[in-house]
């Protein structure tokens, strides 16, 4: 059983892109420069989107952080969107989810520049990601693949099932792993709440993602011998013995499905990172593209 390492994979991500940052100023080109919008005061968005800070400054890509309070309105939002679409300076950007229930996301996700879309939501960069053309792939579903990629795990001709359908990782990840290349050629099953039989069709799978955010929902039972699993699942669960007073759980019961795993992820340390490495090089895909 190898545990598929999104921290230390994601650490040699970085540090690919600090060199390649330091041959793009060596060569007198722009530096990356990321964006992000963060609306309210959410403890689990605040904290990923001052990571990404973190990980801009130790790449070399300059940052901006967009704070701007949760009764901010949608109108508001629409025109901080509209000022980065036309700041030259700034090659990508996000707008962190969830936003505040009085704000359309949608609306908000139609206004950013598909230039500069790093997210990869915008629905021309989901089209071009269908069609296998060249674009900004969401960052969770970006990073399994890279995470896939990078251990060699064998996925030609392999079983997948996907459980959850989000346009954020369920849908997009059931598109790349059918698609003609590597990793990819599986035949796959998009799996949801009304899929019947569930458990059925897991035991056949050679691959597992697991992206429903229901802790421990996937058990051993559910898992045959040698599948890999992918688990997408990150939930706070409260635990006074903990400094920080909470555990992070994922959707798979990790110590039971391990054992009959090739290749699994943990929770924490697995996905989590791997979506940051990948924003950070959609980031490095716009300047490369000259899309900026």
């Amino acid at each position: 059983m190898v545990v598929l390492d999104g921290k230390e994979t994601s650490a040699k991500i970085r540090a690919e892109l600090a060199e390649q940052v330091k041959a793009l100023k060596a060569e007198g080109g722009k530096v990356p420069h990321l964006a992000a919008i963060l609306v309210g005061e959410d403890g689990a968005s605040r904290t990923y989107v001052n990571a990404k800070v973190r990980d801009c400054e130790e790449v070399g890509f300059g940052s901006t952080l967009i704070k701007l309070p949760a009764e901010t309105t949608q109108e508001e939002l629409l025109k901080a969107i509209n000022k980065l679409n036309n700041d030259e300076d700034i090659d990508g950007y996000i707008v962190q989810l969830p936003l505040p229930k009085h704000i359309d996301e949608t609306a908000v996700l139609m206004a950013v520049d598909p230039k500069k879309d790093v997210d990869g939501f915008h629905p021309q960069n989901v089209g071009r990601m269908t069609l296998g053309l060249p674009t900004y792939i969401p960052a969770t579903p970006m990073g399994i693949v890279e995470l896939l990629r990078r251990y060699e795990v064998p996925t030609e001709g392999k079983d997948c099932v996907v459980i959850g359908r989000s346009h954020i990782v369920g849908s997009p990840m059931s598109i790349l792993l059918s698609q003609h290349n590597y990793p990819g050629n599986c035949t796959v099953t998009l799996c949801h709440s009304r899929t019947k039989n569930l458990e059925e069709i897991c035991r056949k799978a050679d691959i597992i993602v697991a992206a429903l955010g229901r802790p421990g929902f996937v058990t051993a039972d559910m898992v045959k011998e040698g599948a890999c699993v992918i688990d997408v699942g990150i939930t706070r669960v409260d635990d006074a013995t903990k400094k920080s007073g909470f555990r992070l759980l994922g959707d798979v019961d990790f110590d039971a499905v391990a054992p009959k795993c090739s290749f699994i992820t943990p929770v924490p340390g697995g996905v989590g990172p791997m979506t940051r490495a990948a924003l950070m090089m959609n980031t490095m895909k716009v300047t490369e593209l000259g899309q900026a």
